[in-house]
């Protein structure tokens, strides 16, 4: 999953880190390197935000700027979250699915949680949907 940031220079001498397509997330860094190292994050926490929320993500239209790719665990928690969103799957559904309590489910959603990516395949496999990965030249 990328979304593009904008930086813009703000009063105090950093750089204002803007996405535009999912306003929640702001940062800021000290020179592009530590503004673009801190929109990772940025991003992150604010996705999880609609998570929480149980809205819809933000479509990814905005084409300009500097684009930020999510780490891979995130854009698999946040592909079961978009596949439980489309099969209009609760939390609970999933977890008797799955044969497992339903805090396990909110662990498998939780950006701060270490889940084990064999966890998310099977979750994703319950909702109908399979992880694959690609690697591309950076």
């Amino acid at each position: 999953m990328t979304y593009h940031a904008t930086l813009t220079p703000d009063e105090n001498g950093s750089l204002l880190v803007l996405f535009p397509d999912v306003p929640p997330a702001i940062t800021f860094g000290f020179g592009e390197a530590d503004a673009l190292l801190r929109a990772r994050d940025a991003l992150a926490s604010a996705l999880e935000m609609y998570i929480e929320d149980r809205k819809p993500l933000p479509a990814a239209k905005f084409a300009a700027g500097h684009p930020i790719t999510l780490r891979g665990i995130v854009a698999a928690k946040l592909a079961l979250h978009i596949a439980m969103r489309e099969a209009k799957l609760s939390k609970a559904t999933l977890a008797k699915r799955l044969g497992v309590h339903p805090p396990q489910v909110d662990r498998l959603l939780d950006f701060n949680h270490t889940s084990k990516l064999d966890a998310l395949e099977d979750a994703l496999a319950a909702v109908g949907k399979r992880l694959t990965i690609h690697v591309q030249a950076a």
